[in-house]
C-alpha cells in the first residue's frame, strides 16, 4: 500500500532520483540552498503569536515525506531545551543509556565540522554512506509531493529534524535524545507529541529577536515543550522564570520537578567524576541524571539507582526530583561523556588551545571560569614569556561589548578577530557554508568587535592594562585572579589583529608551532597592524601560548577542523 502524501513514481521522479545519486558533498551544497535568510527569520518573527502556524507548516512537511505524526509517538523520545548547557544535557544523558546497551539516536545543533554530526547512532555521526541516502531520499520525495499550494522544500533546520526522525525511525534505535534548535513552543521539534521526559537546562538571555526580551518570555517558550502527563525536570533557576515555568506546567498538567545538584548524587569521599570540564557542567550532569533514570523507569528498567534518604527540601513551591544513587553505569556515562567544542583543551607542544563554543554573558563568565583555573592548573614555563591569546567571533545580535568586557578579565596579551570561514574561498568546505550573511558584513563585524576590545582596554585605565595591574615582585605564588606581565611595555591599541578567516588567524598564533595544523595558504592580516611583527616574534620566543577560542560555536568548529583534520573524515 502507498504510503499517505506520496505519490507515485513516475518515469520523470525515477529519472530525478537517479539523477540524485551523487556524493555526500553534493547532497551538503544542496542542503545549504536552505538555509535561513533573513527574510525567514522575519517571518518567525511575524508567525510567533500563533505558533500553530509553524507547528502545522512542520507537520505538512512530515507527512509529505511519507511520515504521520503517529510514527514519532513510536520513538521513545527525550526532549531538552534550555538556553546553555542543553546540549551537554543531552550528551551527558545518552552517554548513560548507551551504557545499558541501549542503541541510541541523538539529534543536535548546530554542528562544529561536519553536518553528519547533528544526527547520531550510538554517539556516532551517522556514515557518509547513511547520510547521502537518507538526505536524497527524503529531498526527493519533497519534490515529488509538491503542488502549487506549497513550497516544495523546508528551510535548513526542519529539513534536517525530517531527516533525523526518519534514521532514527528507520534504524530502529531504542531511544532518541532531541535538542531543541530555538525556543521550544514554536520549535520545529515540538511536533513530538508523546515524549518520555523532557528537561529545561539553565535559562538566560539570547536570541531575543525570536523568543522575546524578557527572561520570563524566554522561559514560557521553554516550557513550551511540556506535555500532559509527561514528567519533566529542570535545573535551579531565578525565582520569576521558574514561576513562569511552573504555571505552564500546572496548566498542562505536566509532572515539573526541580533536580537537587549534583552534590547530593555523590558520597563524601567519592565525587562524580565528569567527562566535561567546568563547575556548570554539574547541574548539567544532574539533569542527565534524572532524565535517564526516568526513561529507564518508564521503560521497566530495573537498574534505576536505590534512592537515597531526603537530601534536602525545596523552597520554591515545585517537588524536588529522587536523590538516589547513581548506578556504576550512570557513573561510567558521566565520565566518559565527550562533547567536542565545550571546555576542550588541545595541547601541542609550547600551544594549549582551549575551545570553548559559550556565547551568552553566562555562558562566557562559565568559560573564564573554566579558563582562569585550567591556565592556573597548567605548570607555568621557567624558560621564557608565557602568551596568552584571545580568539574570538560572535554572530547575530549579541551583545559583544558585554561578552568582551568579561573576556579582559583573563589577561590576554593578544585579542584576535575573524569570521567563521576555516578559509576565504569555501570552496572544499561544503559543510561550513553560510549564506545566510555576505563576507563583508562578517568582516565588518570583526572590525566593529576589535574597535570594541581596544575602547575596553582603554576604558580600564590611561596605562597599560597589563603594567597597571601586575603583581608587586614580592607578592610570592599566584593565588588569586590570573595575571600576566610581559616582558616589556607595548602600547594600547596593539594588542588586537582582524584576519579574513580561521586560517590565516590560526597561522599568525602558531608562528608554525602546532606539528599538527599545516595551513593551506599564507596568513594575512586585512589591515598592516604595528602588532603583527613584533607579536610574531613574541609568540615565537614564547615558551608557552595559551589561546582561548570562544564567542561562538561556529568559530570553534571551523578551528578544530583546521586543527584536527581527522574530523573531516
Amino acid at each position: 500500500m502507498r504510503q499517505r502524501g506520496v505519490s507515485p513514481k513516475t518515469p520523470a521522479s525515477e529519472g530525478r532520483r537517479r539523477m540524485k545519486k551523487e556524493t555526500q558533498q553534493d547532497a551538503v551544497r544542496t542542503l545549504n540552498t536552505l538555509q535561513t535568510n533573513a527574510s525567514f527569520l522575519e517571518q518567525i518573527k511575524r508567525e510567533r503569536g500563533d505558533p500553530q502556524a509553524q507547528l502545522e507548516a512542520m507537520k505538512h512537511y512530515l507527512i509529505r515525506s511519507g511520515l504521520q505524526i503517529e510514527d514519532l509517538d513510536r520513538l521513545k523520545i527525550i526532549h531538552v531545551t534550555g538556553t546553555k548547557g542543553k546540549g551537554s544535557t543531552c550528551a551527558f544523558t545518552e552517554r548513560i543509556l548507551r551504557g545499558y546497551g541501549l542503541k541510541t539516536g541523538f539529534y543536535s545543533s548546530p554542528h562544529l565540522v561536519q553536518v553528519r554530526e547533528r544526527i547520531r547512532i550510538n554517539g556516532e555521526p551517522i556514515s557518509p554512506e547513511l547520510f547521502t541516502k537518507y538526505f536524497w531520499r527524503l529531498y526527493n520525495r519533497l519534490e515529488e509531493t509538491k503542488d502549487g499550494s506549497c513550497v516544495s522544500m523546508p528551510p535548513y533546520f526542519r529539513f534536517l529534524t525530517l531527516m533525523a526522525f526518519h534514521v532514527f525511525l528507520q534504524e530502529k534505535v531504542d531511544l532518541a535524545v532531541v535538542e531543541v534548535g530555538i525556543g521550544g513552543a514554536y520549535d520545529c521539534t515540538n511536533i513530538i507529541r508523546k515524549p518520555v521526559v523532557c528537561g529545561i537546562s539553565s535559562l538566560g538571555i539570547d536570541h531575543t529577536n525570536i523568543l522575546g526580551d524578557t527572561i520570563e518570555k524566554i522561559a514560557w517558550q521553554k516550557g513550551g515543550i511540556f506535555k500532559p502527563g509527561v514528567p519533566a525536570f529542570t535545573v535551579s533557576q531565578p525565582d520569576s522564570p521558574l514561576e513562569v515555568l511552573k504555571d505552564q506546567a500546572r496548566q498542562l498538567q505536566c509532572p515539573l520537578y526541580l533536580c537537587p545538584p549534583l552534590e547530593a548524587f555523590e558520597e563524601e569521599a567519592k565525587p562524580l567524576s565528569l567527562g566535561l570540564a567546568g563547575d556548570h557542567q554539574r547541574s548539567n550532569a544532574a539533569l542527565a541524571l534524572q532524565l535517564a533514570r526516568c526513561w529507564l523507569q518508564q521503560q521497566g528498567h530495573k537498574a534505576v539507582g536505590e534512592l537515597k534518604a531526603a537530601w534536602l527540601t525545596s523552597r520554591r513551591a515545585l517537588p524536588l526530583a529522587p536523590v538516589f544513587h547513581p548506578t556504576p553505569t550512570m557513573k561510567q556515562g558521566l565520565q566518559d561523556t565527550e562533547w567536542l567544542g565545550r571546555t576542550q583543551i588541545l595541547r601541542r607542544g609550547a600551544l594549549t588551545w582551549y575551545l570553548d563554543g559559550a556565547h551568552t554573558t553566562s555562558s562566557i563568565q562559565a568559560g573564564v571560569r573554566w579558563f582562569r583555573r585550567a591556565v592556573l592548573n597548567q605548570e607555568r614555563p621557567n624558560n621564557g614569556p608565557e602568551v596568552r591569546v584571545l580568539l574570538f567571533n560572535a554572530t547575530g545580535e549579541r551583545d559583544t561589548a558585554a561578552l568582551l568586557k568579561l573576556l579582559q578579565s583573563c589577561q590576554f596579551d593578544y585579542a584576535v578577530f575573524c569570521p567563521n570561514l576555516t578559509e576565504v574561498s569555501t570552496v572544499g568546505n561544503a559543510d561550513q557554508q553560510n549564506f545566510t550573511v555576505t563576507l563583508d558584513h562578517m568582516l565588518t563585524r570583526c572590525l566593529e568587535n576589535q574597535k570594541q576590545w581596544n575602547r575596553l582596554a582603554e576604558d580600564k585605565t590611561g596605562l597599560d592594562p597589563w603594567l597597571a595591574q601586575a603583581p608587586e615582585p614580592s607578592s610570592g605564588p599566584l593565588h588569586g585572579p590570573l595575571l600576566l606581565v610581559p616582558p616589556a611595555p607595548r602600547p594600547l591599541n596593539a594588542s588586537s589583529l582582524v584576519f579574513s578567516c580561521i586560517s590565516h588567524a590560526l597561522q599568525w598564533i602558531s608562528q608554525g608551532r602546532d606539528p599538527y595544523f599545516q595551513p593551506p595558504s599564507p596568513a594575512r592580516g586585512l589591515h598592516s597592524h604595528p602588532v603583527a611583527s613584533s607579536g610574531a616574534v613574541l609568540l615565537k620566543e614564547a615558551s608557552s601560548i595559551q589561546v582561548l577560542v570562544t564567542g561562538s560555536l561556529h568559530l570553534v568548529g571551523g578551528v578544530l577542523k583546521l586543527l584536527d583534520p581527522t574530523l573531516s573524515q
